[in-house]
C-alpha cells in the first residue's frame, strides 16, 4: 500500500482532520469496504448504534420556477401543463391532515416570478399561529437570495422577517456542487457558490440552524466533491450552525442531463463514507432514503450515516426525476428499517 495512504488511514483511525488532498487520495485509492470501516468507526464514536429520524411532512408550495437548471425535472414555467402554486389554505390543509403525526414541516419552492412578499410572510405566520409547536424548516438559501433580489431587501432582513413570522431553520437544498465552474454549467441562475454559503452564514449568525447538501453524480469531478466538502467544513468551523450533511445522488431521468448514467450504490456508499470522515465538525450524516432507496440507505448506516432523515410524507421533487421509492414511510416502518440494519431508533423532535 502507498505509504502516504497508510499515513492518511492512520490519521482517520486517530480521529485527525484530513486535508483536501488527503481526502481526495483516500477516496481515489481506498476500496469501499475499507473506507466504510473508517467511516463507521467515526459514526460509532459519536453515536454508537443510535440512528436518528423525525416525523416530517414535505410541502412544495409551487413548481413554477424561472431558474431553468439543467439538473431539474420538477420545475415548470407559468402556464405550462403541470404547473401549480398552492394557496396558503391548501398548505394549511395538508398540515392539518398530518398534524398529529409530524413534528416538522419542510417547505420549498423555486424562483416564482409572481408571488408577493406577503405570501411568504403570511404562510409562516399562519402555520405558526395554528401549529405553535411545529418546527418550520423552509426556503433554501437560493430562494432566500432570490427573495432578497426580487423584493429589494437584504438577506439579513428577509431572514429576520421570516424568523419573526415563525421560521425555525433552513433546508440545505440548492448547494448542488459548490464549485463555480460546475454551477455555471448546471445551474447558472442559482449564482456563485458564495451566494449559498453567505445565506447560511447569515442565517447561523441570526440564530437559525440549517442543513447542508451536495448533489453529486452529474458533471462534477471527485476533486469538485472534496472542494464542496471543504467549503462546508470551513463555514461550520466559523458558525457551527449546520446540524447535518445530506449527500444526494443525482437522478438524471426527465432532466436535460438524462444521458448521464445513474449513480451506483457503490458510489453512494463511498460518498457517504467520505462525508463522515471529512466533516468532523458536523454532527449528523444523513442517508436520504427517498433518493437512495431504503435498502441502500440501510446499508449506508454501516458506512458512516447515522440519520435516515424522516417519514418524508408527500415528497415530490426527486420522484419527478425518476425516484421510485414510496412517497412517505410510516414511523413504524422507519423504526423497523433502522432495527433491521442493526440500529437503535432515536426520534428527533
Amino acid at each position: 500500500m502507498n505509504t502516504d495512504l497508510e499515513s492518511i488511514m492512520e490519521h482517520c483511525r486517530e480521529g485527525q482532520r484530513l486535508s483536501e488532498a488527503e481526502a481526495l487520495l483516500l477516496s481515489e485509492k481506498t476500496d469501499l469496504l475499507t473506507l466504510g470501516r473508517l467511516a463507521h468507526a467515526r459514526r460509532e464514536q459519536r453515536f454508537g448504534r443510535n440512528t436518528h429520524y423525525r416525523n416530517n411532512l414535505h410541502i412544495d408550495y409551487s413548481n413554477i420556477c424561472t431558474a431553468h437548471c439543467l439538473l431539474c425535472a420538477y420545475a415548470r414555467n407559468k402556464g405550462q401543463n403541470g404547473a401549480f402554486t398552492k394557496t396558503i389554505d391548501e398548505i394549511l390543509g395538508s398540515i392539518r391532515r398530518y398534524a398529529l403525526a409530524i413534528s416538522e414541516v419542510h417547505i420549498v419552492g423555486g424562483h416564482h416570478p409572481d408571488l408577493p412578499y406577503a405570501y411568504y410572510l403570511d404562510l409562516l405566520k399562519n402555520i405558526r399561529r395554528e401549529f405553535p409547536k411545529l418546527h418550520i424548516k423552509a426556503f433554501t438559501a437560493i430562494e432566500i437570495h432570490y427573495f432578497a433580489l426580487k423584493f429589494g431587501k437584504s438577506v439579513s432582513q428577509i431572514l429576520t422577517d421570516f424568523i419573526a413570522c415563525g421560521l425555525n431553520s433552513l433546508p440545505g437544498g440548492g448547494a448542488e456542487i459548490l464549485v463555480d465552474e460546475v454551477r455555471k454549467k448546471i445551474c447558472p441562475q442559482k449564482g456563485a457558490s458564495q451566494v449559498w454559503l453567505d445565506v447560511h452564514k447569515t442565517a447561523h449568525k441570526l440564530g437559525l440552524t440549517s442543513t447542508a447538501t451536495m448533489l453529486y453524480g452529474h458533471v462534477e469531478s471527485l476533486a469538485d466533491r472534496v472542494s464542496h466538502l471543504e467549503k462546508i467544513r470551513r463555514l461550520q468551523d466559523e458558525t457551527n450552525g449546520f446540524t447535518a450533511f445530506v449527500p444526494l445522488p443525482f437522478h438524471p431521468a426527465n432532466t436535460a442531463l438524462a444521458d448521464i448514467p445513474p449513480v451506483t450504490a457503490h458510489e453512494t456508499l463511498k460518498m457517504i463514507a467520505l462525508s463522515r470522515i471529512f466533516l468532523d465538525n458536523i454532527p449528523h450524516i444523513k442517508a436520504y432514503w427517498v433518493m437512495l432507496t431504503m435498502p441502500v440507505a440501510q446499508i449506508a448506516l454501516g458506512f458512516g450515516a447515522d440519520d435516515l432523515h424522516g417519514t418524508v410524507i408527500s415528497e415530490h421533487i426527486s420522484h419527478s426525476a425518476g425516484a421510485t421509492t414510496p412517497q412517505g414511510y410510516s414511523e413504524n416502518d422507519l423504526i423497523s428499517a433502522i432495527k433491521e440494519a442493526g440500529g437503535n431508533p432515536v426520534i428527533e423532535n
